[in-house]
């Protein structure tokens, strides 16, 4: 008997149970490097599908540099959502008017734990600022989630008197009573009308705007009036988040030394100007299918800002590859084509006709405009095409618009 009042341990015992306690010992420390290994790739599997985040100006939240934009959504849109949250999208883009509400509503269904983890925008169309309100249970149910966080007055129309908004009394209270819900966390609005600038420069003056989207191209000269209101916007901390920058965009044939040294299409080339200006916190692109996304978060993975002389040579081979719609357009061609007609929004249209498919919608949009917005008949197209900052070749664009939309 021993010391202590336990059998003694034969030596054969002692060395089974060595060797049990050493194999156990063996599994513990390859369970451990098993689950380092593991750590490592799962690690290394979301660097690699993580993309680059901005702030989005003053309310502080940081969005990766890529919206999905939902706007011509195809039937496989509930595929693509799920795609392009897998690599690496966190920020999506929707409207009242996408009829894409629903899809999202159903995503959230399926897997509630993605809604906490994107930036989530929709916008909606008012005739007065203070309607915005009565809309955001309206923007809730249709989205199948309790909070919003970005709400878009959607695309402020001068035609409708809405160039003023922006620092308008009745748009400063219908912004402040939607925060006070406690259902929207920022409010903003988009614009690609043609007296963007003004709408701009207006919500930096009063600031009580949070996020702007607009339609951009990354080839602004510095004293563009745009250009001056995206300074002020931008020093006044409000979120800018570029759109339709693709519209209209035909193949370019002209080679550019910067896109070919990284591997990028013209697309990709397009995204990266875009945001090589840090004014801009993300590009809105729709995204029909897992091509384009690929695309576009791989540009975004890889990014790193283009010398001006590239953005130069990009410039150069988008206009002499003939586009077919201006996303900087603020009426100037009109101005000296001499003509009332709205020459910007009529090749946009037919931008929604060609390249876009949204054939109904560039019907509905046209016949919206009056015969006198319409009528480019007596214009100097040849002025118009020297002051359009894109060089739209309107003599041989607006025939086409009477033809396919009159």
């Amino acid at each position: 008997m021993s010391e202590n009042g336990t059998n003694p341990m034969h030596r054969r015992e002692f060395i089974q149970a060595g060797a049990a306690a050493a194999a156990i010992a063996t599994t513990m420390a390859q369970g451990v490097a098993a689950a380092q290994v593991a750590g490592e790739q799962a690690g290394a599997a979301k660097k690699k599908t993580e993309l680059p985040r901005r702030v989005l100006g003053k309310t502080g939240a940081e969005v990766t540099i890529v919206n999905a934009g939902t706007w011509r959504a195809p039937d496989s849109l509930d595929r693509l959502l799920r795609y392009s949250f897998l690599r690496g999208v966190r920020y999506y883009d929707t409207a009242a008017g996408y009829h894409t509400e629903d899809r999202f509503k159903a995503w959230f269904a399926a897997q509630p734990e993605v809604r906490k983890q994107i930036f989530l925008a929709t916008k909606d169309h008012v005739r007065e600022p203070g309607q915005m309100v009565k809309q955001v249970d309206k923007r809730l149910a249709a989205l199948g989630t309790d909070y919003i966080d970005l709400l878009f007055f959607h695309g402020l129309d001068s035609r409708l008197g809405q160039t003023d908004w922006p620092k308008r009394r009745e748009m400063k209270a219908a912004v402040e009573a939607i925060k006070k819900t406690g259902k929207v966390r920022f409010v903003g609005f988009s614009t690609h009308d043609r007296l963007k600038a003004e709408q701009i420069q207006a919500a930096a003056e009063r600031g009580f705007i949070d996020v702007i989207m607009l339609a951009f191209s990354p080839f602004l000269p510095k004293d563009d009036p745009i250009n001056r209101a995206l300074d002020a916007a931008h020093e006044k901390n409000i979120g800018l988040v570029s759109m339709k920058q693709m519209a209209g965009h035909t193949q370019v044939k002209q080679q550019v030394p910067a896109l070919l040294e990284r591997g990028l299409n013209t697309h990709q080339g397009l995204l990266t100007a875009i945001w090589s200006d840090p004014r801009i916190s993300a590009t809105c692109v729709t995204m029909t299918n897992t091509d384009q996304v690929n695309q576009n978060t791989d540009a975004a993975r890889r990014f790193k800002p283009l010398k001006e002389a590239d953005i130069h040579q990009l410039r150069d081979a988008v206009l002499a590859a003939g586009p077919m719609m201006c996303a900087d357009c603020d009426g100037r061609c009109g101005r000296a084509a001499g003509t009332n007609a709205r020459l910007g929004d009529l090749t946009r249209f037919l931008t929604y006709h060609e390249h876009f498919g949204s054939r109904r919608q560039a019907r509905e949009n046209y016949a919206e405009l009056t015969d006198e917005e319409r009528n480019w008949r007596d214009a100097d197209l040849e002025a118009a095409r020297e002051a359009c900052p894109s060089k739209l070749d309107f003599a041989q664009l607006l025939p086409e618009v009477d033809r396919l939309l009159g």
